[in-house]
């Protein structure tokens, strides 16, 4: 049997992974290795050499896409349909095991399934049938307990809640959820796992059956599998059928999602005649990328053991730019961007990655004024995100409370006892007076056509609404950003979502009110005819449609560093890197969190082909504060010889306003001739006191209280201020 178009094409390494014994396999996997090329190549070489049926095979991988791609080169390399194979997700597969076992599994034969929102609005019936408040108890947060609870394996009726009160609450939330979707006949995504794992786990004949059809098991992105997944594979597994998994335990990112390092650590040990192969040669970056990545990740502990190395160039030094703060940050990337532009190299070739989603506003305003299109990949523009529209809309209302979209989008959210009905009976009002929506709610309350609920609902919005826009008139614009998002709760309510997805959420609020201090700084003399506000209300909706390029445009990537695993760029840029941000703060507090962070940094790392550029600031504006963070131990981990610093820090210092608080009011006072304590005068504002001064000449601004308009920040260059 000629076998050669199977393993001609691999290197050494490679085949040697593709023709290993019919026995359990761990392919040690490093970036960029062939890790892919290798699954689909085993499959073909199981099938036609060990004699295997196409049938008898189970693959398995993360994503619909790598699934769908695995199908069709199969199909290429042995000349059959992969329609029927048994390969996709673990929760497409499982899915295809509920369907044909559905009655074993408890199951309606028509059984449907729950969308992530779908078991939302479920969650949120089963709070109301248990009388809960939905302000003190996020629906959100007992969707993320009952979706944790499955993929530990964890029925309702197995959680230990001990006397912890909440926990039993939520014990009783899932038990209730549970009757719910019975009845109903749906399962959510968790339960596709956990009802499949059940019913081989429950049932002999069926568990028998799976584990005489499956004569081996491939598994991709092995490193990333949760509990209930692992527990799953052993079942089918059993004591006879190979296991071929590839995995690469430097890169396991998703530990807050569920995913245990543990189950590619302890491999050996569940299998114990396991095979360990290392695919270490790496065909995408170049040799100081590669050395770069490994010197980084060596400083975890219990790693497996793998260093990447390619036979290609050396390459260029990765480049470091410690910037005076973010601004001087984004002009540069923008400016080296500008530059492969101007090269020739196509925009589609370059990422910006950074930790948080909320450190893309600075990359967005500047790729937007230098007109450089550009793709949030895996998510929104800063100003398209739900909580940043939830904060501007309540902002248009202080502005204009005529506004019919803000009053809907803010009326009952957080909610605060408003049902649809009320909200209805307004709108409804409203069409027939012809009014608008705030106006109608006015008069309802006054000609007391409203339930009590109702009334109490409403009247506490407009209440809020008007002691906003009191207390906010002698605001500087940040502080009126922050005074809205506290007062109207939507700090609290996303401070009750634990998630991943909840800290993202606060912390682009957060940012909003930093977005607001810059606008001040920036913009504030060039506006005459238009409250601050009113002028980044403006600014923001100009932002938000501007900027993203359509599908078929070249444009620049900016993403998240969990977002870019699995692709690769030219260039890449790696932003942000200071302690407290990259890694994050939180991976001093938890245990396993810094060995993750540099993972992550080892995936962003691994990504760049030709060009790796890193960048960090001396001081950084990001959620509204300014903070003087250490250069990240990232950066000081890689080798010195492979690292070309674009500035030396010693060819510059901190702005002056970085110093000692009390030398730098001092220093700044003499330059620009003015004094903290100083009444001045302004052709627009009036007659007001300096209280703070920043900066110097061209550069230095001043905080002035207004005795008509309040506290304002103005650039001393532009505000033509005079002594009063």
């Amino acid at each position: 049997m000629d076998v050669s178009h199977i393993i001609d094409s691999l290197n050494d390494y490679q085949r040697e992974a593709v023709t290993a014994e019919p026995k359990p396999v761990l392919v040690l996997a490093g970036a960029g290795s062939g890790k892919t090329r290798v699954l689909i190549h085993r499959i073909a070489w199981v099938c036609e050499v060990n004699g295997l049926s196409p049938f008898s095979v189970l693959a398995v991988t993360f994503t619909n896409k790598a699934a769908k791609e695995m199908r069709g080169r199969v199909e290429q390399i042995l000349g059959i349909s992969a329609a029927a194979m048994w390969v996709g997700t673990f929760h497409g597969l499982a899915h295809r095991m509920l369907r044909a076992h559905w009655q074993e599994a408890g199951l309606p034969q028509a059984f449907q399934i729950l969308d992530s929102d779908d078991q939302l609005r479920m969650v949120k019936r089963v709070h109301k049938q248990l009388e809960m408040d939905d302000t003190n108890w996020p629906p959100k947060q007992s969707q993320w307990f009952i979706n944790q609870c499955k993929d530990d394996g964890l029925r309702a009726a197995h959680v230990d809640a001990g006397y912890d009160k909440i926990k039993q609450q939520l014990v009783q939330v899932y038990k209730t959820y549970e009757e719910m979707c019975q009845r109903g006949g749906v399962i959510d995504f968790a339960e596709l796992l956990l009802r499949s794992l059940e019913l081989i786990r429950d049932n002999d004949g069926l568990r028998d059956h799976y584990q005489k059809r499956f004569q081996h098991i491939l598994v991709d992105e092995f490193q990333d599998t949760n509990a209930i997944q692992y527990a799953w594979l052993r079942l089918l597994a059993g004591p006879q059928t190979p296991v071929f998994v590839v995995g690469d335990d430097d890169q396991s990112i998703y530990g807050w999602r569920g995913a245990k390092i543990e189950n590619i650590q302890h491999f050996e040990r569940d299998f114990p005649t396991t095979q360990v192969i290392r695919l270490e040669q790496n065909y995408r970056s170049t040799s100081t990328i590669l050395k770069a990545a490994n010197a980084l990740i060596e400083h975890n502990q219990g790693r497996m053991g793998k260093d990447l190395w390619t036979d290609g160039e050396p390459g260029d030094p990765v480049l470091f730019y410690n910037a005076y703060n973010e601004k001087d940050e984004a002009r540069f990337v923008i400016d080296r961007i500008q530059n492969w532009q101007d090269q020739g190299r196509s925009r589609n070739d370059v990422a910006v990655l950074y930790r948080s989603n909320a450190q893309s506003r600075q990359f967005e305003e500047y790729l937007v004024a230098r007109g450089i299109p550009y793709r949030v990949y895996g998510g929104l523009r800063f100003f398209e995100r739900a909580e940043i529209k939830d904060a501007l809309a309540y902002l248009r209302m202080l502005g204009n409370p005529q506004d019919d979209t803000s009053f809907e989008r803010t009326i009952n959210h957080p909610p605060r006892g408003l049902g649809q009905k009320s909200v209805d009976l307004v709108r409804e009002y409203a069409r027939g007076k012809s009014l608008s929506l705030w106006s109608a709610a006015l008069e309802l309350l006054e000609t007391n056509q409203l339930t009590a609920r109702a009334k109490t609902g409403v009247s506490s919005y407009i209440d809020l609404i008007t002691k906003i826009q009191s207390d906010s008139k002698i605001l500087a614009l940040s502080e009126q950003i922050r005074l809205c998002i506290e007062s109207t709760g939507l700090k609290t309510h996303f401070e009750k979502d634990k998630t991943e997805k909840g800290e993202t959420k606060r912390e682009n609020l957060q940012e909003l009110i930093g977005a607001g201090k810059s606008f001040e700084f920036e913009n504030n003399s060039e506006i005459e005819d238009m409250t601050d506000l009113d002028a980044f209300l403006a600014h923001a909706a100009l932002e938000a449609g501007e900027g993203q390029a359509d599908d078929w445009e070249e444009c620049v990537q900016l993403m998240t560093m969990h977002s870019v695993k699995g692709l690769e760029f030219p260039l890449v840029f790696m932003v942000g890197m200071e302690e407290g941000l990259f890694p994050h703060q939180r991976s001093a507090e938890e245990p396993g969190r810094m060995e993750e962070e540099r993972r992550l940094c080892y995936v962003g790392i691994t990504r760049a082909r030709e060009q790796l550029i890193v960048s960090s600031a001396e001081v950084r504006r990001l959620y509204g504060n300014d903070s003087y963070n250490k250069v990240s131990r990232f950066i000081k981990e890689l080798p010195a010889e492979l690292v070309e610093e674009i500035r030396p820090k010693a060819q510059f210092s901190r702005p002056v306003y970085q110093t000692s608080k009390t030398v730098s009011k001092q220093q700044t006072e003499r330059d620009v001739g003015l004094s903290v304590g100083q009444r001045v005068s302004h052709g627009k504002f009036g007659a007001g006191v300096i209280i703070n001064i920043e900066g110097q000449s061209a550069q230095a601004r001043v905080q002035v209280n207004f005795e008509s308009a309040g506290s304002k920040w103005l650039m001393l260059a532009y505000a033509n201020l005079q002594p009063a």
